[in-house]
């Protein structure tokens, strides 16, 4: 199974705390803080709800 890389690029300062939930669920809390996770259905609707405040690239 594929992973992908995530990386907070944005404040979570202001946001909703919906996404600020969605953001900690994945693993980041600060800005420059980078995780791996699988690349799968339930981890896409994370990144869908808050692309605006991520950089996202799919490892192999």
């Amino acid at each position: 199974m594929a992973n992908i890389k995530i990386k907070l690029v944005k404040s979570l300062n202001g946001r909703l705390q919906k996404q600020i939930a969605t953001a900690e669920s994945l693993g980041l809390r600060k800005i420059g803080d980078m995780t791996t996770q699988p690349d799968n259905p339930q981890t896409r609707g994370k990144i869908a709800k808050i692309g605006y405040l991520l950089q996202v690239e799919e490892e192999k």
